[in-house]
Order: structure tokens, then C-alpha cells, then sequence
């Protein structure tokens, strides 16, 4: 592996890490297709769909990790939440990772382009106004929320991704949770989930090492600074950001399908 391939891995970890942690997710929405296309297109190397997913389960392991220390004195992390959501994504992120190794590469794609549509159409249907609820006042389905984070974990551990990007948008829409809670509380079961993803991908053997730790240097240095400037900027624009985001990806991820 040569110096410019190197420097390349981790400008996209460092750009996905950074964004990553300001919007609240694991980095694989943005990683992925940037990992998967920018290498062969500059001409310093490649990595296949199954490589990409490996490295990046790791990655959002240690990119949540930073984005949640952040967060930790901002009063907007959610235990029930988390324990609710934490523990069924677990369970589903494991199955789906194991599971992935039977998947053809473009099958991989064509599940990350289709969670990519369902979360832009979520991410552009209107929102209350429930920012002016506080952690402590937060009321939400308990069985509706560890259901739909199973299903999440299922599919994005098949990415190893945490799920953070489909998570988010069911968050805010379905549950019905504040903004800021949601980008904190999801960082953490994003966590959890990526817990999941990594050791599914470690098993079967899906995790190009040294790419991978590219990306975890790049992941621990950028998604603090990332959290922290998230925690400053005014909600909606968080929200349309992440939403240009998925629906980028998603156009890039079908038109090489098609």
C-alpha cells in the first residue's frame, strides 16, 4: 500500500468522521460510497464492496466512540433510549453481519441503496417542532422503538454500518424524538450496533486490517471536533445537511446499479 493511497483513506475518514459526529451518525452513509468510488477514480487503489463494509464496521466503532464522549455532559443522551434501542440493534447487527458474507457485492449495494431512498424520503417528510422538550419529559413507544431497531441492525450490519443514517430519520419521524436528542442518543446506539457489525466482519473475515486503522486515526481525532460543532449549529440545518447527504449517496449508489 503506497503513501498516496494511505493519505487518501484518511481524508475521506477524517471528512465522514467530521460529519459523521456532527449530525449524529456513524460515518458509513458517507463513507462507503466515498471508500468504495474516490480511490479508483484518483487512480491509488480499491477496495471491494465487502472490504469497505469490513473497514467500515470498524470505523464507526471508534468514530461513535468519540462522538458520544462529546456528548456526554450535553444532557441530551437518552438512557431509556438507549437501553431500549442499544440492546435489540445489537442483536440485529450481529445476525446481518454474519450474514453478509454469503452476499454478492452488488447485493450489498443494492441494500445500501435502497436504505439510502427510504431515509432521504424520511429525512424530507415534515417535522414537528419538539425541540422545546427536555431529556427527563421525553415519552416514547418502547416496543415500536426495539422492533424497528432489530430491523435497522439487521440490515445495516449486512453494510457494517451502524445504522445511524436510516436510525436518525425513524428517530425524528417515527418516534418522534427531539433533534439534539436524537443525535446524541443515536451516536450511542450506533455504538452499540457497530459492536455488532465489527465482530460479525471480523469473523468472516471481512476486515482489510490496515485500511482500517487509516480509518480509525482519522475516526478519533475528527468526530469530537465534529460533535462539538454539531452541538452549535441550529437543528434544522443539522437535519438538512444530513439529508443532502443521504440523498447524494443514494443517487450515486443507483446510477452505478443501473
Amino acid at each position: 500500500m503506497d503513501l498516496t493511497f494511505i493519505i487518501t483513506l484518511f481524508l475521506i475518514g477524517f471528512i465522514g468522521s467530521f460529519i459523521s459526529g456532527m449530525v449524529g451518525i456513524g460515518g458509513s452513509v458517507i463513507n462507503y460510497p466515498m471508500l468504495l468510488y474516490i480511490p479508483p477514480l484518483v487512480g491509488v487503489g480499491a477496495l471491494t464492496a465487502h472490504q469497505v463494509s469490513g473497514a467500515g464496521a470498524v470505523q464507526v466503532f471508534f468514530a461513535t466512540i468519540g462522538g458520544v464522549w462529546a456528548y456526554r455532559k450535553s444532557g441530551f443522551l437518552n438512557k431509556s433510549l438507549i437501553l431500549y434501542m442499544g440492546s435489540n440493534i445489537l442483536i440485529g447487527s450481529m445476525l446481518g453481519s454474519y450474514s453478509s458474507h454469503y452476499m454478492s457485492e452488488q447485493g450489498l449495494n443494492v441494500v445500501y441503496g435502497a436504505l439510502a431512498l427510504i431515509a432521504v424520503i424520511m429525512m424530507f417528510i415534515p417535522k414537528k417542532n419538539l425541540d422545546e422538550i427536555k431529556e427527563g419529559e421525553l415519552q416514547f413507544n418502547k416496543g415500536l422503538a426495539s422492533i424497528l431497531s432489530l430491523l435497522i441492525g439487521a440490515v445495516a450490519g449486512v453494510l457494517g454500518a451502524g445504522g445511524a443514517f436510516i436510525l436518525v430519520p425513524v428517530m425524528l419521524v417515527v418516534l418522534k424524538i427531539p433533534t439534539r436528542i436524537t443525535i446524541a442518543t443515536s451516536l450511542a446506539v450506533t455504538f452499540i450496533s457497530s459492536i455488532g457489525s465489527t465482530v460479525g466482519k471480523l469473523i468472516t473475515h471481512q476486515v482489510p486490517f490496515i485500511p482500517a486503522l487509516i480509518l480509525v486515526a482519522a475516526s478519533l481525532i475528527a468526530s469530537p471536533i465534529g460533535a462539538k460543532v454539531g452541538q452549535k449549529m441550529n437543528t434544522k440545518v443539522l437535519q438538512w445537511i444530513l439529508a443532502g447527504l443521504i440523498l447524494a449517496t443514494a443517487i450515486k449508489i443507483w446510477w452505478g446499479l443501473i
